[in-house]
C-alpha cells in the first residue's frame, strides 16, 4: 500500500473510532436516564425540576496542569469547556484533595487552594473560580482524602435530586465516583472527547435521578 493510501486508511480508522466513541457515550448517558414509568409525558414544570445536572471535577491534571517548572495553567480545552457549561447555566464543582490543615471549613481550604494555584498561574486568563461558588469540597481529615468515599458522598448529598457527573484523569477516582451514583467520565483518554460532551451533560437533565 502506498503512503497516501496508508494515510487515508489511518484517517478513516480514526474517524470510525471517534464515531464509535460518540455512539457509546450517547448510549451510556441515555442508559443513565430512566424511563418515565408512568408513561405520561412530563409537564414543562416537571422537566425544569429535573433539569439540573451538576458537574464535579477533580482539579489537578483534570482542569489544571502543573508544568515541570511548577507553573500552572488550564489543561487543553478546559477553559472553553467550563465556558460552555457556564453559557448553559450548568453548575460545576470541585472535589479535590488538599491538606486538611489548610483550614477548618471547606471555604477556608478552598481559599488557600486558590492562593496556591493563583501564585503559580501562567495562563492567559485566570482560573474560573467564580464558576464553582461554594461547591469546592475538600477533605476535613486525612481519612476523607480520595479515593475514600466521603467527598463524593458529601457532593451527592448536597445536590438534592439532581444528577451528578464526576470527571477526573484517574480510572480509580472515576470508578469510585461511579460506584456512588455519579455519571463518570475519565478525561484525557486517546480518541475520546477531552471532556464529557456538553450535549450529553444536558441530556442528563431530561430524566429523573434513580
Amino acid at each position: 500500500m502506498n503512503r497516501s493510501a496508508s494515510k487515508g486508511s489511518v484517517r478513516t480508522s480514526l474517524a470510525l473510532s471517534a464515531a464509535l466513541v460518540w455512539v457509546v457515550l450517547s448510549a451510556t448517558v441515555s442508559a443513565a436516564l430512566p424511563e418515565d414509568v408512568s408513561g405520561v409525558t412530563r409537564t414543562a414544570a416537571a422537566a425544569r425540576e429535573w433539569a439540573c445536572p451538576i458537574v464535579y471535577f477533580d482539579l489537578g491534571e483534570t482542569l489544571v496542569h502543573t508544568a515541570d517548572d511548577g507553573s500552572t495553567g488550564y489543561q487543553p480545552g478546559a477553559a472553553s469547556y467550563l465556558a460552555a457549561l457556564r453559557l448553559r447555566r450548568i453548575p460545576v464543582g470541585l472535589i479535590t484533595n488538599v491538606p486538611p490543615s489548610w483550614g477548618t471549613t471547606d471555604a477556608e481550604r478552598a481559599a488557600r487552594l486558590r492562593q496556591e494555584v493563583d501564585a503559580t498561574w501562567r495562563g492567559p486568563a485566570p482560573f474560573a473560580w467564580k464558576d464553582f461558588g461554594d461547591r469546592v469540597l475538600t477533605p476535613r481529615t486525612e481519612a476523607e482524602r480520595k479515593p475514600a468515599p466521603a467527598l463524593w458522598q458529601r457532593a451527592k448529598a448536597g445536590s438534592g435530586r439532581c444528577r451528578v457527573v464526576y470527571q477526573a484523569e484517574t480510572a480509580e477516582e472515576v470508578r469510585a465516583a461511579s460506584s456512588l451514583g455519579f455519571v463518570p467520565y475519565q478525561v484525557g483518554r486517546p480518541h475520546r472527547p477531552a471532556f464529557l460532551p456538553v450535549r450529553l451533560v444536558e441530556l442528563l437533565g431530561r430524566g429523573s435521578p434513580a
